[in-house]
This record gives structure tokens, C-alpha cells and sequence, in this order.
């Protein structure tokens, strides 16, 4: 029987479906893991199910042993795994791409409502007690039908957000390294366009571009004055 080594807290019903086949270790102290208490556990270990909290680095993957096998991330992303390390000792890294699609496409355009419809600051002020009364221009927010959502970065999550946007009535352009395929573009009536052009004709701007040194600084001081007024 394997042994798994589980860093963090997930679903119960995730470590139920491991300890039916494999020896499981699983830390579920309400507080990330410590590098010590890490270490110890890991070794002889022959899979890891890491969290991003954890750096699984070369220290790691020496004390866990030339028996470990995979390490899995629970995480669309995986900046906390050494990939060069683990390929060098032959252990298969894993994440978890496309699982937070729709959640952060949902919290995008919960953000770009709390902007133009001034959400934010609606519900501080219900909840600071306050006394208000209604006007005309109290907290007038702005609609989205018929503005136009800039997507800097049509991937997944990029096309999920676009999506949204054509409910509530948006115009779609967007910047990428590609071409979308043609099907999604017509499905969201949306153009590709130069960044450039993106900005000063977007009502909205959303960025789904992953981080690097290309889009270090992408939006700054000189994006921003390009920008409408009322952007």
C-alpha cells in the first residue's frame, strides 16, 4: 500500500477516496503546515498532495526519498513546485488547470459591478449605520449595456468573463498572442485588437494574463491616460 502525504486541509471526500486504497497522512490543523513538521512527514513518502502554501523544492524532495512518485498541486497554478527538481528525479508534478475557471470568472464581474454600480461602497454604508437618504445622484453608479469589456488575455478564464459580459449586454474586444477560435469569437461577437486600441476604446478593462516579465508593469501611468474619462 502507498504512502500519500496530504500538506493541507481539502474535502473530506477527496481524503476518503485515497485512504481506500493508500496509507494516508493528512495535515488538518486550521493553520498551513510548517516547514519542520513538512519535512518530517514527507519522508518515505511515495506521493505528495501539496497545497500552493507549501514549497516543494529539492530539500523536500530529497528527505521524502528516491520512492517518492508524484507530487499532485491542488492548484490551478504551481509556482510552489520545483518542476526542474522533481524532473530531474524522475517525480511526475500535477496541478489542477481549469477547476477555478467559472469561480474567478464569477468574482471578475462581481468586481467589475462593484466598480461601475458602486456596490462596494452601497453596502459599507448600510453597514456602517449611518444615516442616508435617497437622490437622484446618490451613488449613481454606470450601466454595462452596449459599453465595451476590454479582455487583456482570452483564455478560459478571460472567455468566462466575456460571457458575462454579453448578458449583460456588453461589447467584446480583446488583446491575446492568438486568435481565438473562430466559433468562441462569434459566440461572443468579440474582435482582437492591439492593446493600444483596446484600451482607449474600452469602457472596462479585465485582465486575465498570466504574470511574468512581459506583462510586469503592463498597465500603468501611460495605459491609464489613454484610457476614456469614464473608463
Amino acid at each position: 500500500m502507498s504512502r500519500v502525504v496530504v500538506t493541507g486541509r481539502v474535502p473530506e471526500a477527496a481524503i476518503e477516496k485515497l485512504r481506500a486504497e493508500h496509507e494516508v497522512d493528512a495535515w488538518e490543523g486550521p493553520e498551513s503546515i510548517g516547514r519542520e513538521e513538512l519535512l518530517r512527514r514527507v519522508a518515505g513518502a511515495d506521493a505528495v498532495v501539496s497545497l500552493l502554501t507549501e514549497r516543494i523544492d529539492a530539500e523536500l524532495l530529497d528527505v521524502a526519498g528516491p520512492q517518492l512518485k508524484v507530487v499532485a498541486n491542488v492548484a490551478v497554478g504551481y509556482d510552489n513546485i520545483d518542476v526542474p527538481a522533481c524532473s530531474q528525479r524522475g517525480i511526475v508534478a500535477t496541478n489542477t488547470p481549469g477547476v477555478l475557471t467559472d469561480a474567478t470568472a464569477d468574482i471578475a464581474f462581481g468586481l467589475i459591478l462593484m466598480a461601475t454600480r458602486r456596490l462596494g461602497e452601497g453596502e459599507r454604508i448600510i453597514r456602517s449605520g449611518q444615516a442616508w437618504k435617497w437622490g437622484m445622484f446618490f451613488l449613481l453608479g454606470s450601466s454595462l449595456q452596449g459599453k465595451a469589456l476590454g479582455v487583456v488575455g482570452m483564455g478560459g478564464i478571460g472567455q468566462a468573463t466575456a460571457r458575462r459580459a454579453r448578458a449583460f449586454g456588453m461589447e467584446i474586444v480583446y488583446q491575446s498572442r492568438s486568435e481565438i477560435d473562430p466559433r468562441v469569437a462569434a459566440e461572443l461577437g468579440a474582435r482582437r485588437v492591439e492593446l493600444d486600441e483596446l484600451l482607449a476604446i474600452s469602457d472596462v478593462v479585465s485582465l486575465h494574463c498570466p504574470y511574468g516579465p512581459a506583462t510586469h508593469h503592463l498597465i500603468g501611468a501611460e495605459q491609464l491616460v489613454s484610457m476614456k474619462d469614464s473608463a
